[in-house]
């Protein structure tokens, strides 16, 4: 049997801080994220690499890994990595967290204790709140999603993720098969 706890944001933000765990505000519902695994945290840091490349080679913004972004009132989500504009970059306070505000795109890489539906919700909770893409990646699977508003693509390695739109006039490319390489070698 679950417990659901229920706190205010205030509640939120007087969690004490664990090692080895991360929290999130769920519409007030309190979620405990595990400690991710090596495997995890080989794929989310080769995305945000290559990306944070990428970003700072066009000065296009910021690229962040693990920081808490206030998406509603009551919802606290962390992504494993986040792209922020540098428009809106300009608007947050970069010593306050919860970040007040929304990244312009949200990278989850999906860990063997993510549901399904809790990853849809998060992915609904960051378009909802004005993120304007949601890329989520599965490690077994060797696939990427991209959520946009009303749009969703699935690509599986060895493809690139080709992305147009949310860099202005820089397309971006991410070679799946170097995402998803084996992380034991």
């Amino acid at each position: 049997m679950s417990v659901t706890t229920k706190l205010t944001f205030e509640e939120f933000l007087r969690l004490p801080v664990e090692p080895g765990k991360r929290f999130e505000l769920d519409h007030g519902e309190l979620i405990v994220e595990p400690s991710p695994t090596f495997r995890h945290n080989a794929i989310r840091n080769r995305i945000a690499r290559h990306l944070e490349d990428f970003v700072r080679a066009h000065e296009l913004g910021r690229v962040t890994v693990e920081n808490d972004f206030r998406l509603a009132p009551e919802t606290v989500r962390n992504p494993d990595i986040a792209f922020i504009a540098n428009e809106p970059f300009s608007r947050m306070d970069v010593d306050v967290s919860p970040i007040e505000g929304v990244p312009n795109l949200a990278v989850e890489v999906v860990s063997p204790g993510n549901s399904a539906q809790d990853m849809l919700t998060k992915v609904h909770q960051y378009l909802d709140a004005g993120c304007q893409a949601v890329w989520v990646f599965y490690p077994k699977l060797k696939i990427v999603e991209i959520y946009e508003p009303n749009v969703i693509r699935e690509l599986a390695a060895p493809a690139s993720l080709d992305e147009e739109k949310l860099f202005g006039r820089h397309k971006y490319s991410l070679p799946l098969a170097a995402v998803f390489a084996d992380v034991t070698k």
